[in-house]
């Protein structure tokens, strides 16, 4: 069996090469033909990085191009052996291959290279001109005269050279410019085009692609086109049966409680309105099954420094976007990332997926345990003065402590922790809205509290908030190698005893039962001295 296995395609996106090297493909071909029987001329699709995009666009590209071979034993197999089926020249654009670090000139070059590339591999003559829009126009025109055929067009990551400008909103206007211009030659070439299929994170209506592009269809939110990207369950154990049992045999485990754990690690991105599919993301999954090790590897492959900073600069902390309330239409259009609220922007990203709302609306929460964990290791890196090494040894000191059940050192780090975080980060947080409207929770209260389970969910510990017991919920709840830590947060304003709020803390713990069903939990009553911002009396 183990000669005879698939490999894992870990890190490629092209369909070609999956199909003739002896890679699994886990066949979504049936969405792709489903998509061309609707007639749509011109199409859009948003899913987060590393989500499928680019191997759907390299499969698109495979189909046009008349590639029967590669589609054998696949659903799109019997569509391409139709006698009326025909190919078409194909125009393919990866934007997430332009150069943005080297100025606006350098980011025009890199898209006519793109454009001459195109040309090249159709034995098209294009005019001699650096000037993108115009290069694409001529492209276009020049095809439907050689092969007297029209051109499909496939756009894949198209707002990357705009995304890459979030933390810089005068150059993020001047690309959007540049892309505008680019794109509305798709409109002006109608004529000429047999399909378009574009993908990026969002559909930022400000680029210029959608307000040209009148008839776009949005299949972003389609629940007949959830399953374009990413795995199910299902196809996990469809197609992965022997990843499976060799992952449970090293973990010593049955594949069922591997899948039950995978399950709540990695399952949980959601892409249709009715909220009825959860999808695993390609890369983790695969990833996973690589190393036979639960780790956080999607936030690895993107530019976790902006999302950081982001954060960072918005005095943003995890905790407030759980179970966060939105309407479907901010769902449909949350808008472009210079004028979307944080949770837009997030949610485009992928760090926050769709859930159920209350009545007819919709929430936004943390896909899973792996996006859950990265985000709060952001967080505490940015408070840990965004040095790796401070975070390591903080970390580090962390789960030796609570894995030799040494109270008095978990208080320490955690006083290392409240030490850090910038006395401008209190005084945001008190002018800001905080979500969290049904909790009875004071403003200072809430961000340090929310700092810490970032920090702890950081360094990898299994943390809950506010976990409910048959008399209350705890502030804290939290699991390490056997240890139960049940933690109430109190905050001692000025002219308030610590003490006396430590008391309190503990107190409230053991009136409502917060650890009832965990008879060997530790329970830790902490008071904050609001003043000195530190842990100034604790009681266990």
């Amino acid at each position: 069996m183990e000669n005879n296995r698939l490999n894992l395609p870990l890190g490629i996106q092209t369909f070609e090469e999956i199909r003739t090297q002896g890679y699994v493909y886990v066949d979504k071909t049936q969405y792709l033909i489903d998509l061309l029987k609707t007639g749509k001329k011109v199409n859009f699709l948003a899913r987060p990085r590393r989500f499928g995009k680019s191997l759907t666009i390299t499969t698109l590209d495979a189909l046009f191009s008349g590639r029967r071979d590669l589609f054998k034993g696949l659903y799109a197999e019997e569509y391409m052996n139709r006698p009326d089926f025909e190919p078409s020249p194909v125009i393919r654009l990866s934007m997430n291959k332009i150069i943005t670090d080297n100025g606006l000139e350098v980011i025009r070059e890199t898209i006519a290279e793109q454009v001459k590339n195109n040309a090249n591999r159709l034995d098209i003559s294009l005019p001699e001109s650096n000037i993108p829009g115009l290069m694409f126009d001529r492209l276009l025109a020049n095809i439907a005269r050689k092969y007297n055929q029209k051109a499909v067009i496939l756009i894949d990551e198209y707002d990357t050279p705009y995304t890459e400008f979030v933390n810089d909103p005068d150059m993020a206007e001047k690309v959007r410019d540049v892309l505008r211009n680019f794109y509305v030659q798709i409109k002006a070439n109608d004529e000429h085009i047999r399909f378009v299929f574009i993908t990026g994170i969002s559909k930022f209506a400000r680029l210029g692609v959608f307000s040209v592009l009148n008839n776009t269809t949005d299949i972003s939110l389609n629940p007949k086109f959830a399953e374009i990207c990413g795995y199910t369950e299902n196809e996990i154990i469809q197609y992965f049966p022997d990843y499976l049992e060799e992952t449970a045999n090293h973990m010593k485990i049955t594949v069922e409680e591997l899948i039950k754990r995978m399950r709540d690690y990695y399952n949980g991105f959601m892409f249709d309105r009715d909220c009825r599919t959860r999808f695993y993301n390609p890369f983790s999954t695969l990833s996973f099954f690589d190393e036979q090790e639960f780790d956080n590897f999607w936030i690895e492959t993107g530019k976790s420094k902006v999302i950081a900073d982001y954060m960072k600069n918005r005095n943003l902390t995890v905790e407030e976007f759980r179970r966060f309330p939105i309407s479907k239409d901010f769902a449909r259009s949350p808008g472009d990332m210079d004028e979307t609220p944080p949770e837009g922007f997030l949610y485009q990203c992928g760090y926050l997926t769709l859930r159920e709302g209350i009545s007819d609306d919709l929430s936004l929460d943390y896909p899973n345990t792996e996006v859950l964990n990265s985000m709060s290791m952001l967080v505490a890196q940015n408070v840990l003065h965004g040095k790796d090494e401070d975070y390591t040894r903080c970390r580090g000191d962390l789960l030796i402590a609570l894995s030799s059940k040494d109270y008095k050192k978990v208080v320490l780090v955690l006083n290392r922790l409240l030490a850090s975080i910038p006395y401008d980060d209190f005084k945001k947080s008190a002018e800001r809205d905080i979500s969290f409207k049904g909790y009875d929770f004071t403003v200072r209260e809430w961000h340090y509290r929310s700092m810490i389970i970032s920090f702890l969910r950081g360094c990898g510990v299994v943390t809950f908030a506010e976990m409910h017991s048959n008399m209350g919920q705890s502030d804290i709840m939290l699991s390490h190698k056997g240890n139960i830590w049940v933690i109430e947060i109190k905050v001692a304003r000025q002219g308030v005893d610590p003490a006396k709020k430590a008391d309190e803390a503990l107190k409230q713990v053991e009136e409502k039962n917060y650890a009832k069903q965990y008879p060997d939990a530790i329970c830790l009553g902490l008071a904050i001295d609001d003043e000195k911002r530190e842990i100034t009396q604790f009681r266990v």
